[in-house]
């Protein structure tokens, strides 16, 4: 047991005559474990922009929430009144007339 394990640290398994097919082994894990931790960053780096957007999709969604809110303040009546009356203008007591122009041919 002594033997076995003072000759694999000191690594005569991988200069022995049959080393070729611990080569390859060693070589295809090394393969495996570097396209594991690829594939790793690679799924890391797709969940942090998946939750940049996220926060990027509520800060949009708020502004335009805010944006329709103000709009429709100043579109109110009572708000356009109040700013043309700044101007000096004033809503007509008469209400207005249809014209119809007819055309001959």
């Amino acid at each position: 047991m002594r033997k076995s394990a003072y000759s694999l640290f000191k690594g005569k398994f991988l200069v022995s005559d049959d080393s070729f097919k611990n080569w390859r082994i060693i070589v295809f894990v090394s393969f495996l474990a570097f396209i594991m931790i690829a594939s790793s960053h690679s799924a890391d780096r797709k969940v942090h922009e998946i939750a940049r957007l996220g926060d990027e999709v509520k800060e949009l969604r708020s502004a335009f929430v805010d944006g329709r809110s103000r709009l429709m303040r100043i579109k109110m009546e009572s708000s356009i009144v109040k700013k043309m009356s700044e101007k000096g203008l004033v809503p007509s007591e008469i209400p207005p007339k249809k014209i119809k122009v007819n055309i001959k041919n």
